[in-house]
């Protein structure tokens, strides 16, 4: 099977490569079009996500196509800390073909079972597609390829709880919003202090609707530079606890050697009449708000330890399923081998229909010979019987042709259809695969109304 794939992903190199290696749309296509250009490749995909670049591409028995796929990246990366090869993979043949169901599905990913790569592996497909080339890069075999990875990924998600649960720290922390007040729009949220992880839990909120992010940090030029990309603003460090009145969720995650809000502060900013329900989500090390803050009516605090401890029983749960979710694959595997082994005797039965058409051509000649009499319309009618003939003798023999190559059995039966059919034209690569499959012959059978 001439299909590889060659990439780089969080399993092989740390985030500050990956970023080497990543390519933007404009990129991808123009990358795309001159592997088609210079190293003449026929079909590739492109797939570039925060934990991975990947490229799909067909034929790649040829060396120097293999080669010009590695250089694709390589050249992306130049200047990157070491030698980009170091980081890179290939994996050829099925093994790629079961890679992209595993990319597509989700058990590949830095979180066991996340949804958003497979929509990001359908964009890849898409925007290979795009590529102002003729034929499309997504040609017949990366397409059959792309579409059955999207339709795997939808069976693991619907036939398993694999997608079930939060699976990270920003996902939980949306959840639980979710749990205690319902709708996020509107709801508001502070985030104390600038880290990461803080960052990442503000951006899931805002997506799911929470709006007027406040940010204090000690530094007030972070906290500016982290307001700006959530659309929210900035607040002095020390009006932290005169400002948590008018907020629903806060978030922090300094990086204090003791605790920053104490049950005094609370307790001043909120008094107990408040009616209000303040969720806190306190995310760092050592913990930045006192434990006893908890017990007050009305809030909700989370430490770092409580949404681990949720996503580890969420991971865990998915890693349950993982060998149902495996057996899928191995079966759809199965299913592109047998369809892409079909496709390696695409030139024979092309050949044999040629060869049996040209003899149905010489016999109606024949016959027009001797009766030239017949009017357009019975000319006609037998023409399209002998059409229709030469479909039913040739259905059967074509379906069980495709089924031993799929099986295995390709010299077997290769041979014996040459040599029956005295089929061996010059030119005739079993190996190669053409652009456009027949579809058997149909076996049709005249009717009544056809005969009058």
């Amino acid at each position: 099977m001439t299909l590889a794939v060659v990439g780089v992903s969080h399993h092989t190199a740390p985030v500050e490569a990956r970023e080497r290696f990543a390519f933007g749309n404009a990129e991808a296509i123009r990358a795309l079009g001159g592997l088609r250009e210079e190293a003449g490749v026929r079909e590739a995909v492109l797939v570039s996500t925060c934990n991975r670049t990947e490229l799909y591409f067909h034929p790649a028995a040829d060396p120097a196509a293999l080669e010009a796929g590695v250089a694709v990246l390589r050249n992306k990366a130049e200047g990157v800390e070491g030698s980009a090869d170091r980081y890179l993979y290939q994996k050829q043949g099925l093994d790629s073909v079961r890679h992209l169901y595993a990319v597509s599905a989700g058990l590949d990913s830095m979180v066991l079972g996340e949804a958003e790569i497979q929509g990001q592996v359908k964009d890849a497909y898409e925007l290979a597609m795009r590529v102002p080339v003729q034929p499309s890069m997504a040609g017949p075999v990366l397409n059959r390829l792309f579409q059955t990875a999207l339709s795997v990924g939808g069976r693991v998600r619907s036939e398993t709880t694999i997608g079930q649960g939060a699976a990270s720290v920003a996902s939980v922390a949306v959840e639980l919003a979710g749990k205690i007040f319902g709708s996020l729009k509107s709801r508001r949220a502070l985030i104390l202090g600038a880290g990461a992880n803080a960052e990442l839990v503000a951006e899931a909120l805002t997506r799911h609707g929470v709006r007027g992010i406040l940010v204090a940090n000690r530094t007030h030029e972070r906290a500016v530079d982290m307001a700006e990309r959530l659309e929210g603003a900035a607040i002095p460090y020390d009006d932290v606890p005169s400002r948590l009145e008018e907020v629903d969720i806060l978030v922090t995650s300094t990086a204090a050697p003791h605790a920053v809000l104490s049950l005094e502060a609370v307790r001043g900013a909120l008094p107990q009449a408040r009616g209000r329900t303040l969720l806190i989500m306190d995310l760092a090390i050592p913990r930045d708000v006192e434990p006893v803050i908890g017990s007050e009516p009305n809030v909700f605090l989370y430490n770092v330890d409580d949404l681990r401890e949720i996503v580890d029983d969420t991971l865990d749960r998915r890693k349950a399923v993982l060998p149902v979710a495996e057996r899928i694959i191995e079966d759809e595997v199965e299913a592109f081998r047998r369809w892409y082994a079909g496709r390696q005797v695409v030139p024979l039965i092309c050949s044999l229909r040629d060869r049996w058409d040209g003899v149905r051509d010489e016999e109606l000649q024949w016959l027009w010979q001797r009766l030239g009499h017949l009017s357009p319309d019975d000319r006609e009618m037998v023409e399209r019987f002998s059409e229709r003939l030469l479909g039913k003798l040739l259905h059967e023999p074509t379906v069980r042709l495709r089924e031993g190559v799929a099986n295995g059995r390709v010299a077997d039966f290769v041979d014996a259809v040459r040599y029956l059919h005295d089929l061996d034209p010059p030119g005739l690569d079993l190996a190669k695969d053409e652009d456009e499959d027949p579809a058997e012959p149909e076996p049709e059978s005249l009717t009544e109304s056809d005969e009058t």
